[in-house]
């Protein structure tokens, strides 16, 4: 079944959903139930395409466990925060006179670690945080909880892809800088003074490999002990305060 934060910020029924939506509201994703009627799937699929929201497709029984309501095989969650596009918040910074500092996370999906990431980036003067639009952690309450308050003063932007992102932030002249096991670049080498990227992998399977080929470097936070690797909410925070140590 959805937990509380879920039925609080779900719409069900394809009219108040398609209303919302034209209404401006900030939806977090769309969850469709397979096999609706034709036309209606291709709606949806426009509308979430045009309006780059997520969008599900589950069995019957997936979408009970969300309600037993009558949603009409489609649901949306409420947003509980703003997101952006970095081609638009990027010119911004620029215009400010800064030196971004971005950070990319591909994979992180556990709430309570995004949380204390984001927290962690706002303290060390993070510019914006990208994440791809499948496979990151729900920004819920528990990640609002958890990130006290950073999650609603640093830009989050959602993007299709992290490979096209990528791209993108090179042609506009940005750094992009990867964590990885298996180099011996300490991250106290490297320069970060300049328009920078970070990016930081999943807890189990770190950067994944079509990302880590297309970065400019690699970089590895030594340690003395024989645990097996830090926290990734931990090792966010070491990265970016070595940025911030830096340009300083």
């Amino acid at each position: 079944m959805a937990n509380s934060q879920d039925k609080n910020t779900m719409i069900m029924g394809r009219h108040p959903i398609l209303d919302a939506i034209e209404a401006g509201t900030e939806i977090d994703r769309l969850v469709l139930q397979r096999g609706v009627h034709r036309e209606f799937e291709l709606e949806i699929k426009e509308v979430s395409r045009y309006h780059q929201i997520p969008l599900q497709i589950i069995p019957k029984e997936r979408m009970d466990r969300y309600t037993r309501k009558n949603h009409q095989g489609i649901i949306g969650f409420i947003s509980l925060i703003k997101y952006y596009k970095i081609a638009d918040v990027l010119p911004l910074i620029y215009e400010r006179s800064e030196t971004p500092l971005l950070l990319l996370l591909d994979g992180v999906t556990d709430v309570r670690n995004f949380g204390a990431i984001a927290r962690s980036a706002e303290l060390c003067g993070v510019h914006a945080i990208i994440i791809p639009d499948k496979g990151a952690a729900k920004i819920n309450e528990v990640a609002l909880k958890t990130s006290a308050g950073a999650l609603t003063k640093i830009p989050v932007c959602r993007e299709t892809s992290l490979v096209k992102t990528i791209d993108f932030l090179k042609l506009s002249g940005i750094q992009i800088y990867a964590s990885s096991l298996s180099t011996k670049n300490p991250i106290h080498t490297l320069d970060f003074t300049g328009p920078t990227a970070l990016v930081i992998g999943s807890e189990g399977n770190g950067v994944s490999q079509k990302v880590l080929s297309m970065v400019d470097q690699h970089f590895m936070i030594p340690q003395k002990g024989t645990t097996d690797s830090f926290n990734v909410s931990v090792a966010t925070g070491i990265c970016l305060y070595e940025v911030m140590r830096q340009r300083m």
